[in-house]
């Protein structure tokens, strides 16, 4: 549990602040090409930050790779860090991912503070304590349980985001709806993401993340309650990896929202959830992500990408599914065919 999420509306201000409280010998920044251009400037009237080493590495998913994070340990070594100093990961998903995962490997650990530039990077990669890289054309698959000791949200980052960066991590939003509650739930797909109030953004941020950080609270090495988090993630991260292998990448929230489609429909499969409720999202999605291709000769690779989800246990595929709106099943073990079946209807609900 983050005992130190911070919401400001001066980065500069509030991070050095947290460092004058801070003991560390050397201070590092890690940003990818596009937050050191864009978000670095906004950290220049702290002094701190200012004399750090930056580290800028890759952009982009496709670059969370061992070869990506090996520049980051390089750096590390070449710039003299030690046990005590300190890690700053400044950007989006990838960035938080695998410079938490740095942060949590080398010399077996140094203290990291992780400052999201995404509303994905907000509610979800940047709080929970999961890094990661991808290996093999698998997402996340390698990877430490590591919280930073502090998150600052600057709502000033989600006004620069493009609509397509904002509705990917709207799509982690209305996954922590669904396993909440209905109220929660309604506030999020009634809101229009479109033309959004920042105000009331932020409100629904702080929501997503006080839920988020209740289940980490509760589950931190992900035993149990923790993989309600995992909702729309198995068929999302299989999209995600058919998205790469046909050279079109698509943003990780676009694969969650439709992989939120397809695990409903499971969940009406399996458990009778609302047939309402599912079109209801699937509007939602539909109106706002669009449709991902799917045809019957992507089957066999998606169910293969099914199969070595980290969720899996001796074979067996498990799935966290939905009985209704904050009524979760963890540990649901799906089939094949029944897998199979919801892509029909997935496809059928989509007019594909």
């Amino acid at each position: 549990m983050i005992n130190n999420i911070i919401y400001t509306q001066n980065i500069a201000e509030s991070i050095e602040l947290l460092l004058s409280q801070k003991e560390y010998d050397k201070l590092f920044i890690v940003t990818d090409e596009n937050t050191h251009r864009f978000a670095m400037p906004l950290l220049s009237d702290s002094k701190a930050c200012v004399d750090a080493k930056e580290i800028i590495i890759l952009a982009n998913d496709t670059n969370k790779t061992l070869e990506n994070l090996s520049t980051i340990w390089k750096s590390l070594v070449e710039e003299g860090a030690t046990r005590k100093s300190l890690l700053i990961n400044l950007g989006g998903g990838m960035v938080t991912d695998m410079g938490g995962f740095a942060a949590a490997t080398f010399k077996r650990g140094i203290e990291h503070i992780n400052i999201p530039t995404t509303l994905l990077g907000a509610v979800d990669a940047a709080v929970g304590g999961k890094t990661g890289i991808n290996f093999e054309g698998l997402k996340n698959e390698i990877g430490a349980f590591k919280q930073p000791s502090a998150v600052l949200i600057d709502t000033r980052f989600f006004k620069t985001l493009s609509k397509e960066h904002l509705l990917s991590g709207f799509a982690e939003m209305l996954k922590h709806g669904l396993i909440s509650n209905m109220e929660n739930y309604n506030k999020l797909i009634t809101f229009n993401i479109s033309n959004p109030d920042y105000n009331e953004l932020l409100n629904l941020v702080a929501d997503s993340v006080s839920i988020k950080e209740d289940i980490v609270e509760q589950d931190p090495l992900e035993k149990g309650v923790r993989k309600y988090l995992n909702l729309g993630h198995t068929t999302g991260h299989a999209i995600e990896s058919l998205a790469m292998k046909r050279n079109t990448p698509v943003q990780h929230g676009y694969a969650v929202a439709w992989g939120l489609a397809c695990e409903a429909i499971l969940s009406y499969m399996k458990f009778g959830f609302s047939q309402p409720e599912i079109h209801r999202l699937v509007d939602y999605v539909k109106a706002n992500y669009g449709a991902f291709p799917i045809s019957c000769d992507d089957y066999a690779y998606l169910y293969e990408k099914i199969t070595h989800d980290k969720k899996n246990e001796s074979g067996r595929i498990n799935y966290t599914l939905l009985k209704a709106i904050g009524e979760v099943e963890i540990n649901v073990s799906v089939t094949k065919e029944e897998i199979e079946s919801s892509f029909d209807l997935y496809r059928d609900l989509f007019g594909l």
